[in-house]
C-alpha cells in the first residue's frame, strides 16, 4: 500500500475533528489541546527541524487515546513548520486500518513518518511507555516493575516526551538519509 497517497487525503486536525466528532468528543479534544504544553528545550527541539516531515495519522475521533494524544503532534507542527500532520479516521480508510494493525488489532492512535518524497521512514503507535507504565501500574500492581517513573511528573508531560522522542528520531533518521542529504546537497 502507497500510505504517501493516504496521506494525501489526510485532513488537518480542525478538519478532522469537525468532520467526524460530535459535540462532546469536540469539547474533550479541546481540553486536551488546551492542556498540552511544551517545554522551552522542547520547542527548541521542533524549531531545530529543517528536513520537510510528513506524518500521516490514522486516528478515531470518538476514541479516548486519540484524543488524549493527538492535540500534541499539533503543538509540534506549531513550532516545527518543518512537519505537516493529516488525520485519516480509521473506519473510513479501512484498509489503512488493516495495514496498521499492532499486535493483530486494530489500534489508533498510529502514525507513520514519511519523508518528503513519499517514503516511510517510521511507524509508531498506539499508546507510549509512559501511558503503558501506567496502565501497567493499575491493571497489575505493584508487583510488575515498570521502569523510572519521575516523582511529580504529570502523564500528559511523559507522554509529550516519548511522542517527540519519536518525531525527533524520525527527523534525524530524515537528517542524517544519505538519499536526502545529496539531494539537498546537505
Amino acid at each position: 500500500m502507497n500510505l504517501y497517497e493516504k496521506y494525501r487525503l489526510g485532513l488537518p486536525l480542525a478538519d478532522f475533528v469537525a468532520k467526524y466528532a460530535n459535540d462532546a468528543q469536540k469539547q474533550r479534544w479541546k481540553g486536551v489541546h488546551e492542556h498540552v504544553s511544551l517545554t522551552s528545550a522542547q520547542k527548541a527541539l521542533l524549531g531545530s527541524f529543517s528536513r520537510s516531515m510528513n506524518v500521516l495519522c490514522l486516528a478515531g475521533a470518538w476514541c479516548g487515546d486519540c484524543i488524549n494524544q493527538c492535540p500534541i503532534f499539533e503543538h509540534f507542527a506549531a513550532h516545527a513548520p518543518a512537519l505537516a500532520v493529516r488525520y485519516l479516521d480509521r473506519d473510513e480508510h479501512a484498509d489503512v486500518q488493516r495495514e496498521l494493525q499492532i499486535n493483530g488489532g486494530n489500534r489508533v492512535p498510529v502514525l507513520v513518518f514519511l519523508s518528503e518524497d513519499g517514503k516511510e521512514v517510521a511507524r509508531y503507535g498506539e499508546r507510549t511507555l509512559a501511558k503503558y507504565r501506567q496502565m501497567m501500574r493499575e491493571q497489575a500492581g505493584p508487583s510488575c516493575p515498570t521502569g523510572i517513573v519521575v516523582s511529580g511528573d504529570p502523564l500528559l508531560q511523559q507522554v509529550t516526551q516519548d511522542w517527540l522522542s519519536e518525531f525527533e528520531r524520525a527527523q534525524w533518521l530524515l537528517r542524517l538519509s544519505p538519499r536526502l542529504r545529496q539531494i539537498h546537497g546537505d
